[in-house]
């Protein structure tokens, strides 16, 4: 296995590293856990019993059993591929110097302040001020520094964001 900035190279198949943290995994992880130990065998004897009545081709139940298994198996492989690729953003609240993946960033922005907490993007819950380290904000943000100024490109025009402080 070779690695190159943060990017997970096998055999010519790249691997994106998932940044998430430890109380996410912990929820993917149980998640994971009832979709193997209990949704999946459902709905698998669901399709046995749907089989058993016969003529499959106007078996309304066999098909919303099938088409439940196909979301089962793909929700099944995005998360043994996030577990299988989890890096775990620490969030140990002390002070940090530059924007990283975790902090937490008060910024102000047209006179209004504006916290921001640093994720990656299976965390991301805009309502609640959780945005991506690969969103535009999150780009401009990271690895700067207390009183510097980012300036982001938005759908309404440029916004201009000055951080306060970094926790």
């Amino acid at each position: 296995m070779i690695f190159f900035s943060k990017v997970k190279v096998k055999f010519g198949r790249m691997s994106k590293e998932v940044y998430l943290t430890k109380e996410k995994l912990e929820q993917i992880q149980k998640e994971l856990k009832e979709l193997l130990e209990v949704k999946r065998p459902e709905v698998i004897g669901r399709i046995k019993d749907a089989r058993a009545l016969g003529d499959l081709s106007e078996n309304a139940e066999y098909h919303s059993a099938r088409e439940e298994q196909g979301f089962i198996e793909g929700r099944i492989e995005e998360l043994e591929y996030m577990v299988k690729n989890a890096s775990i953003i620490s969030d140990d609240g002390k002070k940090k110097d530059r924007v990283g993946l975790g902090a937490t960033v008060v910024t102000s922005s047209e006179g209004e302040k504006v916290t921001f907490k640093i994720v990656g993007s299976a965390e991301v819950d805009v309502a609640n001020g959780r945005i991506s380290n690969e969103s535009p904000i999150g780009k401009a943000m990271m690895n700067k520094k207390e009183g510097e100024t980012v300036e982001v490109e938005t759908p309404g025009g440029k916004m201009k964001y000055k951080i306060l402080k970094i926790t």
